[in-house]
């Protein structure tokens, strides 16, 4: 069986896992759980356990969906004709949050990156390549971070469409370079998206 320091001990390094979560960060989030009571403790548990059973990627978009398809890609309202590149489902919330952006979306679920064996192959490209065939797109939207690695994934991505005559837009650099847009204000994100330049 064991002690208490040792199950406290599991609790702390389990939340230092998460993302930006340091020892000391990961130590308060264990402490402020003990103070809890347990039937907090019981719900908060059973949401992880759900989001994680439940959750899945949208079939079209690649988004983040609790059905098949997410409300973004089921929403007829939707502008068929414009489609946002972003790399992560989070970026989706993101640049919905603006309320500037009434087109879909197409997760590619990271960047072309060759340092760290990361080619279009690994990337959701294929479904891509599909969507932009179907003759109902119009404009490509590429709302990636302003990286080397972000400005690569585009350029392969224009190139990609070329053949298609598709108009190949990119958010404006509104973003300060090396940011991630997870951490932009929603009025930069908005301006940034306003000003996409052709690439």
């Amino acid at each position: 069986m064991k002690n208490t320091s040792t199950y406290l001990e599991t609790l702390i390094r389990e939340f230092s896992k998460l993302p930006g979560v340091g020892p000391k960060s990961a130590s308060r989030l264990a402490y402020h759980v003990l103070t809890l009571p347990v039937e907090d403790v019981e719900v908060f548990a059973e949401s992880l356990l759900d989001a994680k059973r439940h959750i899945r990627n949208c079939m079209v978009c690649g988004g983040i969906a609790d059905q098949e398809i997410c409300p973004i890609c089921s929403d007829a309202s939707r502008d068929n004709g414009s489609l946002c590149i972003v790399k992560e489902a989070k970026d989706v919330i993101t640049i919905e949050a603006t309320g500037e952006f009434h087109g879909r979306y197409h997760v590619l679920h990271g960047l072309i990156s060759p340092l760290d064996g990361i080619g279009p192959g690994e990337l959701n490209m294929d479904a891509l390549e599909g969507r932009c065939r179907d003759g109902s797109v119009h404009e490509l939207i590429i709302a990636l971070n302003p990286t080397v690695e972000g400005d690569a994934t585009a350029l392969y991505i224009a190139r990609m469409v070329s053949p298609m005559g598709l108009l190949v837009t990119r958010i404006a650099h509104g973003l300060p370079v090396g940011a991630d847009l997870e951490f932009a204000d929603r009025a930069t994100i908005a301006r940034s998206l306003e000003c996409r330049v052709k690439l």
